[in-house]
């Protein structure tokens, strides 16, 4: 299995608010050096506590509303019993029992195989930590 498996770790810069990062670009560069045409799974997956992996379209306003939608669901107030961090931070360790910390996706040819307006984000809410690091698992 050991030649059909690669897996490598990427950087994201969150930043200081909440977020939902594009990481459809990163997974493409990724298949393109890892996946040499072949087919197989890409899984995504954060080691974080407080983010997940989504499958939404992006740019046309559906990131800030599932953003809106989540602090609709978790607002940031003093109700959460898990209060370390900045005010309202335990709702950002209930947040991947909602959007999980990961995703499986098929890959044929070496290409991500997502809908005409589908992107794979990071979802995070957790302003405290601003950098993530997610992973990118290709099995062929």
């Amino acid at each position: 299995m050991a030649d059909r498996y690669r897996s490598r770790v990427i950087d994201v810069p969150t930043g200081s608010v909440e977020s939902v990062y594009d990481l459809t670009g990163d997974c493409a560069a990724f298949l393109r050096e890892e996946a040499a045409g072949s087919d197989g799974l890409l899984n995504v997956f954060v080691p974080h506590a407080t983010a997940g992996v989504a499958v939404i379209e992006t740019g046309a306003g559906s990131d800030d509303d599932l953003l809106a939608a989540l602090r609709d669901l978790l607002p940031a107030d003093d109700r959460w019993r898990h209060r370390h961090g900045s005010p309202g931070h335990g709702r950002d360790h209930v947040l991947p029992a909602l959007v999980p910390p990961h995703a499986t996706l098929p890959v044929v040819g070496g290409r991500l195989e997502l809908g005409t307006w589908q992107s794979v984000v990071l979802v995070d809410t957790n302003r405290d930590n601003p950098h993530r690091q997610v992973r990118l698992s290709f099995l062929g």
